[in-house]
Parts: structure tokens; sequence; C-alpha cells
């Protein structure tokens, strides 16, 4: 009975705070409700990514031991005599009463994103005469899959942040945010469908395939770094500890399945492992810039006046690029600082967006 009452107060929450953008938009005239709240989730789908980047960073991730509530209340403030002893106890340990607070606004934003998506659900099951089957199946499989992201929410939890949980984690929340931007980008009214243009797409898929390819290995780099603790593992730059090739131990570093802190055999994890877990990072950034640098600079050469948004999605590209290699060079050489550590997850977050944007000039059949 007390888990039941903990989960609806729980939903309540979500109910309560979802009707906000809800009630905005729906006292908004001339506005396509079923459209607008598919780019609303869009931008709560980001501000979560950049919310949990948080929570990490801020050593937020076991603020509160259990789940999905706080020491089985549904706020810090009902279990503020809990959390003040684990403080007590041990002050600078994972629980405090800030930290509870930020891995409880966390676990709120992603209710609040799953209650989006099941009134995204209704809505688009509502208009199968209309549009068809496609946006409601589309919307069942988003919902399936933040469903996916909410058990791996749990598991980062009662696995005390296992790096490999963590990391999957966080995937997952990019591959909703990339569906979810997907959907929303679809002309699925009548309206607009029944006024569709020819429209022109110059841009490869091929290329926009391999930028995806390697843009998805490299945020995996970057989240096994930051889960593993391993952004100071070479504190110099460019070199790592002086070294142009530092001594790595790959078997170590890239044990998937091992405790946060610990190598495969349960031993505390080795400096080597660290450094070449950094390194990999460091040196597939490489690639990452390479084949984005020419990926932006064919779009630049492809878009036209008919494709005006395909040039300011590839300056926007460029943008991001440079984002990323300054957010990266400054948390090795400022010692991981919080503000370029959150721009960097929001910069890799955007590419993402960014790409998937551009998916919409993409054709096969362009060289």
């Amino acid at each position: 009975m007390p888990n039941l009452v903990l989960f609806l107060e729980l939903a309540a929450i979500a109910i309560l705070f979802a009707g906000l953008p809800l009630l905005y938009l729906w006292t908004r005239p001339g506005y396509n409700f079923f459209q607008k709240l598919n780019w609303v989730l869009v931008f709560m789908t980001f501000d979560l990514i950049v919310f949990g980047a948080f929570t990490r960073l801020t050593d937020s991730g076991l603020g509160c031991p259990d789940w999905p509530g706080c020491y089985g209340a549904s706020n810090p403030l009902r279990a503020i005599t809990e959390i003040q002893q684990a403080e007590s106890a041990l002050p600078t340990g994972p629980v405090t009463v800030m930290k509870a607070w930020i891995e409880m606004i966390h676990r709120y934003l992603a209710m609040i994103v799953g209650a989006l998506i099941l009134v995204q659900v209704a809505l688009a099951w509502s208009k199968v005469k209309s549009l068809g089957k496609g946006p409601f199946l589309g919307s069942l499989g988003l919902l399936i899959l933040v469903c996916l992201q909410g058990a791996f929410g749990a598991w980062t939890v009662t696995l005390k942040l296992q790096p490999i949980i963590v990391t999957l984690h966080l995937m997952l929340a990019l591959v909703l945010f990339a569906g979810l931007t997907a959907y929303a980008q679809q002309e699925w009214e009548p309206k607009i469908a029944a006024v569709r243009t020819l429209k022109v797409r110059p841009l490869s898929s091929a290329w926009l395939l391999i930028a995806f390819i390697v843009l998805t290995i490299q945020i995996f780099l970057g989240a096994w770094v930051s889960t593993n603790y391993a952004v100071l593992a070479c504190p110099d730059f460019p070199t790592c500890l002086g070294a142009a090739w530092p001594e790595t131990n790959w078997t170590e570093g890239f044990a998937l399945w091992r405790e946060l802190g610990l190598n495969a055999q349960g031993k505390f994890i080795s400096p080597v492992a660290l450094q070449t877990i950094h390194w990999v990072h460091r040196v597939f950034a490489m690639m990452v810039l390479l084949i984005f640098s020419i990926l932006g600079w064919r779009t630049l050469q492809l878009s036209t006046q008919a494709t005006p948004g395909l040039r300011r999605f590839a300056r926007l590209l460029f943008s991001l690029l440079a984002l990323q290699i300054l957010t990266g060079i400054s948390n090795v050489i400022f010692q991981w600082p919080l503000v370029a550590a959150l721009l960097h997850t929001a910069g890799s977050a955007a590419l993402v967006f960014c790409l998937v944007r551009m998916s919409h000039w993409a054709s096969w059949k362009s060289l």
C-alpha cells in the first residue's frame, strides 16, 4: 500500500507540471496543438539531458539512494530526517539535502516527459482516421523508449552508478531525443500535407549516416570518460602526461561490466586504464572533426536559395563543433569546470538535433 501511495503522489506531480505546457499550448490561438506539443517534447527532453548531466557532474546520482522516491517519499521534504541523518554520518557522501533535490528534480523532469508522451500517444490515436496509423505507431514507439529509459534510470540507482548503465542511460536519452526530433519535423497534419510542394534534397544520406555513426561512437566514449571520472586522467593538453601516445591498458579500461571505480576483477581501476579511456575519446575527436567538417563544407556548397534552412543548419554545425572543441579543451586545462562540462554535454545533444534536422534535406539519390 505505501508503494501505491508513492506512485500516485509521483503521478500527481507529473500530471500537475505536465499540465503547464499543455495549458500554454491550449490557450495559444492559431497554434497546431499536436505539432507544437511534439516540439515542446523535443525542448523538454533536451532540458532533461542537460539536467541529467548536471545531476551526474554534481555527484547527485545517489542523492536519493532508492527509486522511484526518496527514502520512500515523493519529495525530499518528507524524507528530510533520513537525508540529514545520512549527511551527518557522511558529510562528503552521496546523500545531502541539495543532492537529494537535484536527483528528484531530474526524476520529476523525466516523469513530465513521460506524461507528455502519453498525451502525444492519445492525440495520435484520436487522429488515426485523418492521419493514418503512422503517427500513432511512431508515438507508441517513443512511449516504449521512454519506459526503457526509465528502467535504466532505476538501474542507475540500484546498481550504484555502474558505468555501463549510466552510459547507456545517456545514450538512450539521446536516442529518445533524436526520435522525438524526427517525429516533430514530420508534416503529419493533412492541411499541411495538402499544400506540400516538392522539396529539394541535395544532401547525401550516406554522408549523414557516416556522421551519425561517428557521433554515436564519440558520445559513447565521452560518456564512458565521464561515468568513469577519467576526465582528469590526462591533465595536460595536447599531450597526455607529457606523452604523445601514453601508456594504455585497453582490456581494463574497456571492460564494460564492472562497478564504479573497480576493474573486472573487483580491484581498484588503475590510472593507466583511466588515461586509456580519456585518450581514446580525445583521439577519436579528430575523426569526428574531420567527418563533420567535410559534411558541413559539402552542405554549404550544396545549399541554395531553395534550401535556406539547410545553410543555417550547416552554420550551426560548425558553431557546435567549435563549442565542443573549446569546452573539451577547457575540461582538461581548467580541471573539469561545471559550466564547460555542461556545455560539452549540451553541445553533443545539439549535434544530434542538428543532424536529425539536416536529414530533412537528405536523399540516397544525392551524391
